[in-house]
């Protein structure tokens, strides 16, 4: 029954249009905000009070804005120095005087300009000075603190005063990572020099031989493990992500290396920029709802012109409805209002049905043409063609005209009507060659003939250092990643054998008044908001990089069958087996808009505005109106990437798609469209489509006019029936086949690639003698001492059979 409400409630919203736009990260004064909790805030005065207790005795009566820069690399020398003492008490008040430089010196500042303006240059200057190593030092020193990790497992409750230094090691950390990351236009020379010196030290193994991000990896794990309950998992969460961010690249520096990839591989350059055509696209209405629906009925009765403020001009189903293909007149000319009514009768479900929508009449006749063009001309994106869709539609066709095929032949066309050699070569006019199966095509190669093509050059790029570290526990990495994603889904229920993701955001006294309760519960959605942003971008990030990782290398294959990038496919496994695809869809198993237009947050709280302005008086009206922006910025950004996981785990993988069908995925998907956002529904479409032909004839019929936005937004593949399910895909699956063969091809890379201690029958053997005597062996330093007293037992006083050499073995 509370389903069924739920869904009249979506219903009934009226869906806005949102003016959100797609990036990496939000603006930096919000990525910033949301690394502090709202129960950290007294704590911003005590950094201050412990930096301005230090400085007086250094300041003489100065302010920190006053001093040179030699005189502030002085002081910061001397908190460095001071960093190392063995007192615990004394190290964390002078990192507290650090964190409030990094924070910006608030309380020399009037505005929020310029905290971010001095939080910028003490940062760089911070970094200068070689604080960043000293911090990793004390955060590895807390990592492994025993006491303090046995101390939180017998707490029954644990607060925010059990990770105090790990909070305040990893706020400065993440500032210093954050604000670096982010380019401006005013940035000097040596900053933007520290930029990249600082973006290669966190990528290189430079930390007990391993990149930065594998020791907050290693945090996640331990965390989730139940050895260190005390870790603040959010800000761990936060410092990753944008250390991944930092590291190997965003989404536009992954378009520019795939296109420097296709160009090296001398492959044809990319159809489109898919960031251009995706931030181009205009949002559409989503389905209508039952009142709207009886509403219309009730009105077609009066007559149809009583019905026209109902129209939805921008609606998914009539959204470049009409045909591209035919000129403006001839389409005026066919389309008839009557049919149109006609083609909605067989639809089933009110709830599940679209909006009943009338063509707009015929333009006057004296308009202007440019006032006509109220649609796109064409598809948003260029149809694509796969190899193996050439030969399949080859071999169909040899074997109805000739009798007989010619394997992957795709250039002899002898025999085949004229109609045939057309198609054949609008085929090969579309045909995309991906990145991916020339890796595939090369890892054949070398796994059929590695006598001949011998050891591959891997180069030593940051994701390839990464994937090495992660790949003897990427399993538990995932795992790990997964469990913090299903304990901050708002879908999940509290269980008593759950993680305790709240360490970092309840207070040591639980509220007392309703204000406060009211303060806290925003706060703690806030904070399960903010983990799930975090984890969805960071496993976004991963699975992109390594789909594209390893792929510069100067090859050149003219035919090339479908394929994988084998990096990729073992963190795409891991997350599988680790039931990621039906968390996703539990995650949107909800009333999906109001999750997106959720306000839990507090303006005045946030910083810097909390550090800068004098506190209002907080009352229960003024928590319970939030802000008035129309959406959650991070909520929105958050779906958006789960979508975009689940799209790459399913593409091209049948059994996968069988998942989202027997999970009943259609019908929580088709309310996801409910978000008026272009890019949302972009992806949500993806994942209708890949599955429309498992869904049955009535499912298609009922639902005509989200395969009318489907046909409008996502790209084609020129024989794919995706609309008709006569395809050949369309068989009985067998998952544990499909995963299992994939997991053999996954060892075999692994193992031809990165085990030093694999079987050495191929290696190469040198016969020549010379060769061999001439080689120097490394023997030990102590070995001349006892040189012959080694022939005499191992040579001399050996018997040496030489007749048993002519013997056959």
């Amino acid at each position: 029954m509370f389903k069924v409400q739920q869904e009249e409630s979506e219903s009934s919203m009226e869906s806005p249009n949102l003016e959100f736009e797609y990036g990496d990260t939000d603006t930096l004064t919000a990525e910033l905000s949301e690394l502090y909790s709202y129960t950290e805030e007294p704590e911003f005065a005590l950094n201050r009070d412990y930096f301005e207790e230090d400085f007086k005795s250094h300041a003489r009566g100065r302010r920190w804005i006053e001093l040179t820069l030699e005189e502030q690399r002085t002081y910061v020398m001397r908190l460095l120095d001071a960093l190392e003492v063995t007192d615990r008490d004394k190290r964390l008040k002078v990192a507290r005087a650090i964190l409030y430089l990094a924070q910006g010196v608030f309380e020399e500042c009037d505005t929020e300009v310029d905290v971010l303006h001095w939080s910028r240059h003490n940062v760089f200057l911070l970094y200068d000075m070689g604080i960043f190593t000293a911090l990793l030092e004390l955060l590895s020193m807390e990592i492994d603190n025993n006491q303090a990790c046995s101390s939180a497992v017998r707490k029954p409750a644990i607060s925010l005063a059990d990770s105090t230094e790990l909070r305040v090691l990893l706020t400065i950390m993440y500032l210093l990572v954050e604000t670096i990351r982010v380019q401006t236009e005013d940035d000097r020379p040596e900053w933007r020099a520290a930029r990249e010196a600082f973006k290669n030290e966190l990528g290189s193994p430079l930390y007990n031989g391993e990149p930065f991000a594998l020791l907050l990896f290693t945090m996640v794990t331990k965390f989730c493990s139940m050895n260190a309950p005390h870790f603040p998992m959010k800000k761990v969460l936060l410092l990753l992500w944008k250390t991944i961010l930092f590291t190997l690249g965003g989404f536009e520096e992954l378009q520019e290396m795939k296109v420097r990839g296709r160009e090296r591989l001398n492959l044809p350059p990319l159809p489109e920029d898919s960031i251009k055509v995706v931030r181009a696209m205009r949002a559409a209405s989503p389905p209508a709802s039952a009142m709207e629906l009886i509403e219309q009925q009730q009105q077609q009765k009066r007559g149809r012109r009583s019905r026209r403020p109902l129209v939805k001009q921008d609606s998914l189903d009539t959204y470049n409805e009409r045909d591209p293909f035919k000129n403006d007149d001839a389409r005026d000319e066919e389309e008839d209002p009557e049919d149109t009514d006609s083609g909605i009768e067989g639809e089933v479900d009110p709830l599940d049905r679209d909006v009943i929508i009338q063509p707009p009449p015929p333009p006057p006749p004296l308009r202007p043409p440019t006032e006509r063009v109220n649609f796109p001309k064409g598809l948003p994106w260029s149809p694509k063609v796969r190899e193996k869709d050439i030969e399949h539609f080859l071999e169909t066709s040899r074997n109805k005209f000739i009798g007989f095929t010619l394997g992957n032949d795709t250039d002899t066309l002898v025999g085949l009507p004229r109609p045939i050699h057309e198609s054949v070569k609008t085929l090969k006019q579309h045909k995309y060659v991906s990145i991916a199966e020339v890796q595939i095509k090369k890892e054949d190669d070398l796994q059929q003939c590695p006598m001949t093509l011998g050891e591959e050059e891997v180069d030593e790029t940051p994701t390839e250092m990464l994937y090495l570290g992660m790949l003897p526990n990427l399993s538990q990495y995932v795992i790990a990643l997964l469990k913090l994603l299903l304990a901050a889904a708002p879908t999940s229920k509290a269980k008593t054998d759950s993680i305790n993701i709240l360490a970092d955001v309840l207070p040591e006294e639980m509220p007392i008044t309703v204000l406060q309760s009211m303060k806290l519960g925003i706060d703690v959605n806030r904070h399960k908001e903010i983990i799930v942003k975090a984890i969805s971008a960071l496993l976004l990030l991963l699975l992109k990089h390594f789909k594209l990782n390893h792929i510069y290398q100067t090859l050149n294959y003219s035919t090339l069958p479908p394929s994988l990038c084998l990096q990729f496919e073992i963190v795409s496994q891991h997350l599988v087996f680790a039931n990621c695809i039906p968390l996703i869809l539990k995650f949107f198993n909800q009333n999906i808009m109001s999750y997106i237009s959720a306000k839990n947050s507090i303006f005045v709280l946030d910083f810097p505005h909390c550090v800068v302005h004098e506190m209002p008086e907080l009352t229960a009206d003024s928590l319970e109106a939030g802000d008035s922006n129309q959406f959650c910025w991070r909520n929105l950004f958050s779906c958006i990437n789960l979508l975009r996981i689940l799209n790459k785990l399913t593409k091209w993988k049948h059994s996968r798609t069988m998942m989202l069908v027997v999970f009943k995925s259609a019908p929580i998907l088709k309310r996801a469209l409910k978000v008026k956002q272009a890019m949302m529904q972009l992806y949500v479409l993806k994942l209708l489509k890949i599955q429309t032909k498992y869904l049955g004839r009535q499912w298609r019929k009922s639902n005509m006019k989200t395969m009318s936005a489907i046909y409008q937004k996502v790209r084609h593949r020129l024989n794919d029936d995706w609309a008709y399910g006569n395809d050949i895909d369309a068989r009985p699956w067998d998952f544990q086949a499909e995963e299992c063969a994939l997991r053999e091809s996954i060892e075999k890379f692994n193992s031809r690639r990165y085990d030093k201690n694999k079987n050495g029958d191929f290696a190469p053997v040198d016969n020549c003698l010379q060769s061999v005597l001439g080689q120097r062996v490394e023997l030990p330093e102590d070995f001349h001492y006892s040189y012959e007293m080694w022939l005499e037992r191992e040579v001399f006083s050996q018997p040496i059979q030489w007749e048993g050499l002519l013997q056959n073995p």
